[in-house]
């Protein structure tokens, strides 16, 4: 995340994706849900890619978008960036299952 700051109840978040990467299992609560956060968002430079529920999502470069709780990021170009706004108390919580999940991972 390359700033983050909250408004009210919200937060907002200017990221860069870096690499292209498939979030899924730094996402999974369980075999069958995840834990991302509902989300409003902005792509500022390329595309991004979704699985939201059963289907999948793509904006490109200047698309506002709304995102329910259990997206999925599944592909972005390097080098994109975008806004988004959440309310504070989800992402907080996303967070946490990610770092877990990672470490989990990185344990073998």
């Amino acid at each position: 995340m390359d700033w983050s700051g909250e408004l009210d109840d919200y937060s907002a978040d200017f990221l860069t994706f870096r690499e292209d990467m498939d979030a899924t299992p730094l996402l999974k609560v369980s075999p069958t849900t995840s834990a991302s956060a509902r989300t409003g968002a902005s792509s500022l430079r390329a595309g991004l890619r979704y699985r939201v529920g059963d289907r999948e999502e793509v904006f490109e470069a200047g698309d506002a978008f709304y995102l329910p709780p259990g997206h999925i990021p599944m592909q972005n170009d390097p080098g994109n960036e975008f806004v988004q706004f959440s309310p504070t108390k989800e992402p907080r919580e996303t967070h946490t299952v990610m770092r877990a999940n990672l470490e989990a991972m990185q344990a073998g």
